[in-house]
């Protein structure tokens, strides 16, 4: 089950009770790893091989709404969960990328801070040539 790191739990926190800034999220990037990541951070992203984050931008269109996988509008419901109404397709490895383990989403194409981060239900190794795809609705973030 995906997680929130601690940044954005700090940042969540100092926005509603302390006055501040929330972080800015009008793109999330969705990357891949072979260890996943901790709430502070680690883990092991995929390099090399044509592998890039994939950028989504925040909106209505891209992420479902709390009523419903596919919603697209603001949300109402009581899942507390949110996921990709789009599929997310990575560039075509022309290298193995290993067995993917994880993945998490960033506010940065590169670096940046770690929003998200979670288990794939099936681990799977990837290869030169693989087609690496979250299909809609397979990308889910629940707050509980």
């Amino acid at each position: 089950m995906p997680a929130l790191s601690t940044y954005l739990e700090n940042k969540t926190i100092d926005q509603i009770f302390r006055g501040q800034s929330a972080p800015p999220s009008s793109v999330l990037y969705v990357a891949l790893f072979t260890s996943i990541p901790a709430a502070g951070g680690g883990g092991t992203e995929v390099t090399g091989g044509s592998y890039a984050r994939v950028a989504v931008t925040s909106n209505f269109t891209n992420w479902a709404g709390t009523q419903s996988a596919g919603s697209t509008a603001a949300s109402s419901g009581t899942s507390g969960t949110t996921s990709n109404n789009i599929s997310v397709t990575f560039p075509t490895p022309t290298a193995g990328w290993g067995v993917v383990t994880s993945f998490a989403i960033f506010d940065a194409a590169s670096a940046g801070n770690m929003f998200y981060f979670g288990p794939l239900a099936i681990p799977k190794t990837i290869n030169t040539g693989d087609a690496v795809t979250f299909p809609a609705g397979s990308l889910a973030i629940t707050y509980s």
